[in-house]
């Protein structure tokens, strides 16, 4: 008894091993093949699939090899059950995988940029549909694995016939899950937003940098991260920088003194945008948009390909500007008058009396 359980136990690890060993051959096989091609994708894809390749085989052959041996039926039977999980877990895990390098494939075809409209839709609905079905293969995998136990299927053939209040307390229970997850399905098939736009959200300026079924993670200006729930892209307001081109215009407003002469201002701001390479020639306009008590506001209209060359073209042309006014205009920066008033009476009351005679 101990002997054939020994050597069937030296069979199924002789014939696992040999399996795992043409798996690792298959992989590096594959790896060479890879480091030959031009495409750095290969590799990524080999690098993916080369995991998964080394122990399939091995998981494989477990279920095929146990009815050639000779074991005992109580020891069989838990030996090909544990075999057969193994096989659906190892299934998923596979396709897990295979969902992640069809990503890669195409991510690495759709470039995304700033103004690829196109490739930055792809992206997001690659991703978002990843997601999808990442969680309804592991959802699966579960299921098929939970199944092959036979007191789990009892459980559920006792439970069949109260599905329907179940169904509906579970509803209740989970309504804003569900919601959620729907949310993250039609932000996925609308696109309100995409990978890589440029967006502001509750006062935060960002870029998109993920989006998942249940919340979209916004990367702040100064590498913080945003993380915004679906539903509140979905329900709520928010600005769109790049919905449907990067360019935008930015202003710089001047605060100046009435008497300023604006016109030596548009001259220099013409030298100042023809010498920085953030402008992308669409917009240099500088007007007189509002007075005040104490002055006048010139603003400065300027534009550029993305929101990044804008805010840096703004800084050059404010500090540009204001230096050109301190040197050139120095009478057109903001001054407060004051108007003194001469009062007759004011003199007669302070005027000292002549003095008497006697006083020095």
């Amino acid at each position: 008894m101990i002997a054939s359980l020994a050597w069937a136990l030296v069979v199924v690890i002789a014939v696992a091993l040999v399996a795992h060993g043409l798996g690792w051959l298959a992989a590096r096989g594959l790896r060479r093949w890879a480091r030959r091609t031009k495409h750095a994708l290969d590799d990524e894809i080999v690098h993916d699939l080369a995991g998964p390749l080394r122990w399939v085989l091995p998981v494989v052959s477990l279920p095929l090899t146990l009815p050639l041996v000779p074991l005992p039926e109580h020891v069989a039977d838990p030996l090909q059950h544990a075999a057969l999980v193994l096989v659906i877990i190892t299934a998923g895990w596979v396709a897990l995988r295979t969902l992640r390098t069809v990503e890669r494939i195409i991510a690495a075809r759709y470039a995304s940029g700033g103004e690829d409209l196109h490739a930055r839709r792809v992206h997001t609905q690659v991703r978002a549909f990843r997601n999808i079905a990442a969680f309804l293969v592991v959802l699966l995998t579960l299921a098929f694995a939970l199944m092959t136990f036979p007191q789990v299927r009892q459980v559920g053939a006792g439970l069949l016939a109260s599905a329907g209040v179940a169904g509906i307390v579970v509803g209740f229970a989970a309504q804003r899950s569900i919601a959620t997850v729907v949310a993250g399905v039609q932000l996925a098939l609308a696109q309100p937003i995409r990978i890589d736009d440029v967006v502001v959200i509750d006062g935060y300026w960002g870029r998109v940098e993920e989006i998942t079924l249940t919340y979209v993670v916004i990367r702040i200006w100064d590498e913080r991260r945003l993380i915004v729930p679906v539903t509140r892209i979905m329900e709520a307001p928010f600005e769109s920088w790049t919905r449907s081109s990067a360019q935008l215009l930015g202003t710089v407003e001047l605060l100046l003194d009435l008497r300023a002469d604006v016109e030596p201002l548009r001259a220099e701001l013409t030298t100042i945008l023809q010498t920085t390479p953030q402008w992308d020639g669409r917009a240099a306009v500088v007007q007189v948009t509002e007075l005040r008590d104490h002055g006048k506001v010139v603003r400065v209209l300027v534009s550029a390909q993305e929101s990044g060359p804008l805010f840096e073209l703004r800084c050059v042309v404010r500090e540009r500007l204001v230096a050109f006014i301190a040197e050139h205009q120095p009478e057109a920066l903001l001054r407060h008058r004051a108007e003194l008033a001469w009062d007759p009476a004011y003199d007669q009351r302070s005027a000292r009396p002549a003095p008497e005679e006697g006083e020095a």
